[in-house]
């Protein structure tokens, strides 16, 4: 009589990892809901990230407020405050004000490949635990987005194919290991699965937020993707990747200096980018106001231009 064979089918594996991060991660993602100026509210997820109460969201889920409640999947809850928002990563770090569960592992999105499997864990207007899975579809994106009159550029955002609604906004992306490697975005209008990725500067954007509360930050107005570089250009500069600009902000300092849609940024500061992270690392505090030479290809030309990042503000 044959034998059964005793092994795991791959669908198997994929709903035993996917249940795993699940397990895993909704007792530290909470629900937030904050109230800001004229009673006005929002909502959205939040994820526990240090032993004392902090929590990480997405700006645009505080937007001006200053104050909310974190309730967790246990049924526990506590009242925040806002520690403060950065606009262009989409980041914002909230703190309980009494105790809250064990904090996520927060991870390195450098560290994802495109077609890796992720999880998605929110926990949208107190639905404890909503989970959704699938794969990275696509790294280093930029996202345009619009606050009111305002244009802004959300950068180096990884795309998945996990689906996320407006109340998984704050709530975790994370790997097969179950670290937190994204914060989940959910921009009204785009229906992508969106997050802003852990990494060095991420993590330095978080910490000015918990110092200071707000980080200065430097502002171009690209909205770009990275790209190979041809391969003639490749085998002369020794480079193989660059930064595609796929559009410019109209007004900002990258239209002001004749960059254009289509340029292949290839330097800025005089090194090397070839990804979204490599140019805004440059574009904190010390870059406002400061001519940056960017080099970038152009209908088979090297062509060199200064911008003039200015502050980014919240208005």
């Amino acid at each position: 009589m044959p034998q059964e064979p005793d092994t795991e089918t791959p669908l198997d594996a994929y709903s035993r990892i996917v249940t795993a991060v699940a397990g895993d991660l909704t007792p530290h993602v909470a629900a937030l809901q904050v109230t800001g100026p004229g009673g006005r509210g929002g909502a959205g997820s939040a994820v526990v990230f240090t032993g004392d109460g902090l929590l990480l969201t997405n700006a645009h889920v505080v937007a001006q407020a200053r104050s909310g409640v974190a309730v967790f999947s246990d049924g526990t809850e506590s009242a925040v405050d806002v520690v403060g928002a950065d606009p262009l990563s989409d980041l914002a770090v909230v703190r309980a004000r009494t105790a809250t569960p064990e904090p996520a592992v927060l991870g390195d999105a450098t560290t994802l490949r495109v077609g890796q499997l992720v999880v998605a864990v929110g926990n949208p207007l107190g639905l404890a635990g909503s989970v959704t899975a699938g794969v990275v579809s696509g790294l280093g994106r930029s996202l345009p987005t619009r606050d009111g009159r305002t244009a802004r550029v959300v950068e180096d955002v990884i795309q998945t194919d996990a689906a996320l609604n407006p109340g998984n906004s704050g709530g975790a992306l994370a790997d097969s290991s179950s670290r937190v490697v994204g914060i989940n975005t959910a921009v009204a209008g785009w229906g992508l699965g969106l997050a802003v990725p852990i990494n060095d500067t991420s993590r330095r954007i978080i910490g000015s937020l918990v110092a200071d509360g707000r980080v200065r930050r430097a502002y171009l107005g690209l909205v770009s993707t990275p790209a190979p570089l041809p391969a003639p250009l490749a085998e002369r500069t020794g480079r193989r990747r660059g930064l595609r600009i796929v559009d410019v902000v109209p007004g900002a300092p990258a239209d002001r200096s004749g960059l254009k849609a289509g340029d292949l940024v290839l330097e800025a500061g005089r090194r090397p980018v070839a990804d979204a992270q490599s140019l805004q690392r440059l574009l904190f505090a010390e870059a406002i106001g400061r001519p940056l030479p960017l080099t970038v290809h152009r209908r088979g030309a090297m062509v060199d231009v200064i911008a003039v990042p200015t502050e980014l503000t919240g208005g």
